[in-house]
């Protein structure tokens, strides 16, 4: 394993936010802790990581991010046990996709162990800020952005790496009912949909925003070929439960390689469940809703972790879904991935990194 850590300076706040926040009462995404990690890439190397207080950059009108969209992110979550220790939810593999991104939007790529050594640094300076009680965490926001001041279509020289934490709630607060899109798309192949692209989401904010307009919280996108294959959601990937198996469908260039929906998958087959990844049609889906096969149907992303979908929206036709009650592998799954992360059952699969 190599060993490319950072001598890292730390500048900390003079004035901690810590005590404004009502611990019970944490939009997601709203609030943010003291401090944030930076790095620049100059001359072909990462240098000047720094911690400082979180506040805004500084960039000129002309730098390349503000008009050739070359950025991506990651998400990841950190809780605390019991005994106070801080744990962080399969990092690595957080890193090792971020690592694909950079390389599909011809960015930088950073080392993993430099990537996992910014997250410890910084998660120990603001491990206050992770919170304690049942259904919250610390979300986690790395991030990289082109930073050359010039104005013309190229791969940027310069570069900035940035990680942000912030405590937050439950992403989705009840089921949500979603609509299958059928003609606009989010990926194609040869794209960049199995990327973390900023420009990803941007191309879906608008016909999210239609389907919330009809009442659906969010959408299911399909291939956008023919319209005919489910692919994931907007904020996760989705999974549904068909003849008593797990059906899902399998990560490819037009679906996020979902560590959440992975997580899932690896549990379920440990558990006993029939797991199929493979393409999986509009058709299939409806005509066992319709019949009576489709038992449960719910997405997994590292901000929702299981949401449970109660209606699908398909061709005109709103479908209700079987009671969130008595669904039995995604409830149970979403409490064993929970008791997980928060460090209350064995780490069976390695997956946790504890600070």
């Amino acid at each position: 394993m190599s060993t490319e850590l950072l001598n890292i300076s730390i500048s900390k706040t003079t004035h901690s936010r810590i005590n404004e926040l009502d611990w019970n009462d944490l939009p997601f995404g709203r609030v943010f802790s003291d401090h944030m990690f930076e790095m620049d890439y100059i001359d072909g190397k990462w240098q000047n990581p720094v911690i400082r207080p979180f506040g805004d950059l500084s960039m000129s009108p002309a730098t390349s991010i503000l008009h050739y969209g070359q950025t991506f992110f990651e998400g990841m979550k950190a809780t605390k046990s019991e005994s106070g220790e801080i744990l962080i939810f399969r990092p690595e593999e957080n890193a090792k996709r971020f690592n694909l991104s950079a390389e599909r939007m011809c960015m930088p790529e950073v080392p993993v162990d430099m990537f996992i050594d910014a997250l410890r640094t910084l998660l120990t300076v603001d491990k206050n800020w992770i919170p304690s009680q049942e259904g919250y965490s610390l979300y986690i926001r790395p991030f990289m952005i082109a930073m050359d001041p010039y104005v013309g279509i190229r791969p940027s020289d310069t570069y900035k790496f940035i990680i942000f934490t912030c405590p937050v709630g439950a992403y989705y607060s009840e089921p949500v009912k979603v609509k299958i899109e059928t003609y606009y798309s989010r990926a194609v192949e040869g794209g960049t949909g199995y990327a973390k692209a900023g420009g990803n989401y941007a191309g879906s904010l608008y016909p999210a925003m239609k389907g919330q307009q009809e009442g659906f919280r969010q959408l299911i996108w399909t291939d956008a070929k023919e319209h005919k294959y489910i692919e994931e959601s907007g904020t996760m990937n989705v999974l549904f439960v068909i003849d008593g198996k797990i059906i899902t469908p399998a990560s490819s260039q037009t679906i996020l390689a979902g560590i959440t929906r992975r997580s899932v998958v690896d549990i379920a087959k440990d558990w006993g469940y029939t797991v199929e990844e493979r393409k999986v049609s509009v058709e299939e889906v409806v005509s066992a809703i319709k019949e009576g096969r489709l038992s449960e149907a719910f997405g997994a992303g590292t901000a929702a972790t299981i949401a449970q979908i109660s209606a699908i929206h398909y061709d005109g036709t709103t479908y209700e879904l079987p009671p969130v009650e008595g669904r039995e592998f995604s409830n149970k799954v979403l409490t064993y991935l929970t008791d997980y992360k928060h460090g209350k059952v064995e780490d069976k699969f390695g997956w946790i990194m504890k600070i």
